[in-house]
């Protein structure tokens, strides 16, 4: 399924991590991954309310968590600048999509980063 929102399909999504050589692109994609299926399930389930978002977003950090494996593998972790960077790119989905009143601590409060 490809994302339908322009503005979403159209976002450099974790920009700040791909300038920096602190962290690798191959780990960096598979976040952008992550994000991208976060929209493809927001636009394929259409969440009715904000406890249907979290829902979607809590699979998506659940991921990031994961990730966070291949991070350090690579030499790299998800420290503050990676966390602010993904935290802000979970709010953009969530505003991209209509919730302008998601808490950004509440989309990614199952994050272990």
């Amino acid at each position: 399924m490809s994302i339908t929102n322009q503005q979403v399909a159209e976002y450099a999504f974790l920009r700040a991590l791909y300038e920096d050589g602190y962290y690798p692109d191959s780990v960096v994609d598979k976040g952008k991954a992550i994000l991208q299926r976060l929209c493809e399930r927001i636009e394929a389930e259409q969440p009715a309310d904000l406890t249907a978002l979290y829902a979607l977003t809590e699979v998506a950090t659940e991921e990031f968590n994961a990730l966070e494996a291949d991070f350090e593998e690579a030499g790299s972790e998800i420290e503050t600048v990676a966390r602010e960077e993904i935290a802000e790119n979970f709010w953009f989905v969530a505003t991209a999509y209509g919730f302008t009143d998601a808490d950004v601590e509440e989309l990614v409060a199952a994050r272990e980063w």
